[in-house]
């Protein structure tokens, strides 16, 4: 049996042109552990954020100055500590440790790695009680390497805000990773969503489920006259004084994404009936559980722009960064 694999790797911080394939011993599974061959990854923000680290500042992280440094601990500094990237994939089970009783080889699965990283490989170890399950047959390799990590942020979001059916709700990010599965989640919900987002993604975001789609560039959606019972700012650079009009008389501002300003705005809003919540996602099993449901019933899917062979993987990360994208873009393994 093949002992060696091929994975992404970068040795350095910098461009999409650090990404390099290289060989690596083939990891093997330990008792309570899954050996996954992997056939797809994707690539979301964590991998162009992680890949560039040592050139992104602490005032254009979007969090707050402890977690930044704590994810630079993490990552490294000067150079990456993780030099596999990839956090979400999909593929099928090689082989299982002795007391793996869930999978057995030849499963089809998918998961998510978290910022443990890794998933540029052709093979990984994931742990059988950790963020994996048997993928569903209507995905492809593509679309479940693409879905589990926006639906698992946006879920114990949009649950936090106890949101209704008939409630109406707002996302600004419609069209990134996060903001489509909310989208989707929320439209599941049976609640009116609103999606906003720049001229070239506005197709996109109908055809994820959204009542309607406000274009940015062109609209201030603040100024429109609607009230929504949730706001959710998927990359917090929204404006809570200046969108607390848009609010219904007990409607929550919910930011995926938060500053030290945000966390002050929360606190000061705690007793007035219009609040702002900082709000991270635990990413627990729990709510991946949950999430794998809803794929399994249809309620979210997954729209694939482009899928690069892992030869292409710095092309992948490039198109990624473009601006372009209509959709997930995916690293085949």
């Amino acid at each position: 049996m093949e002992q060696t694999m091929q994975a992404i790797t970068y040795t350095k911080y910098g461009p999409p042109d650090v990404l390099h394939l290289t060989s690596h011993d083939k990891p093997a599974p330990k008792d309570s552990e899954v050996l996954v061959r992997v056939r797809a990854a994707s690539v979301n923000y964590g991998d162009l954020l992680a890949r560039n680290f040592k050139n992104v500042s602490a005032q254009e992280f979007n969090m707050p100055g402890i977690f930044y440094l704590l994810a630079r601990l993490a990552f490294g500094f000067n150079q990456p500590k993780k030099s596999i990237l990839g956090s979400e994939f999909s593929g099928e089970v090689e082989s299982t440790g002795s007391g793996v009783t869930a999978f057995k080889p030849g499963d089809p699965v998918f998961g998510y790695l978290s910022d443990n990283m890794g998933a540029y490989a052709e093979y990984i170890c994931v742990q059988e009680n950790g963020l994996i399950a048997k993928r569903p047959a209507h995905l492809t390799h593509e679309e479940a390497a693409s879905i589990a990590y926006g639906a698992l942020m946006a879920l114990p979001m949009i649950n936090g805000a106890k949101l209704q059916a008939g409630h109406k709700v707002l996302i600004l990010g419609a069209s990134g990773g996060i903001g489509s599965a909310a989208v989707q989640i929320a439209r599941h919900l049976g609640a009116h969503v609103t999606g906003v987002c720049g001229t070239e993604r506005m197709d996109y975001v109908k055809n994820l489920g959204a009542d309607e789609v406000i274009d940015y560039t062109r609209e201030d959606f603040s100024r429109n006259g609607q009230t929504y019972d949730l706001i959710l700012d998927v990359l917090g650079r929204g404006d809570f004084e200046k969108t607390k009009k848009s609010l219904t008389g007990n409607g929550r501002y919910v930011c995926a994404s938060f500053k030290g300003k945000q966390i002050l705005q929360m606190l000061m809003s705690a007793r007035s009936s219009k609040k702002l919540v900082c709000q991270m996602a635990p990413g627990s099993r729990e709510d991946f559980l949950e999430v794998v449901e809803m794929i399994q019933a249809g309620k979210i899917k997954s729209i694939v722009d482009r899928a690069f062979p892992k030869e292409q993987a710095a092309n992948a990360h490039t198109y990624a960064e473009s601006g372009r994208k209509q959709g997930n873009v995916v690293i085949m393994l």
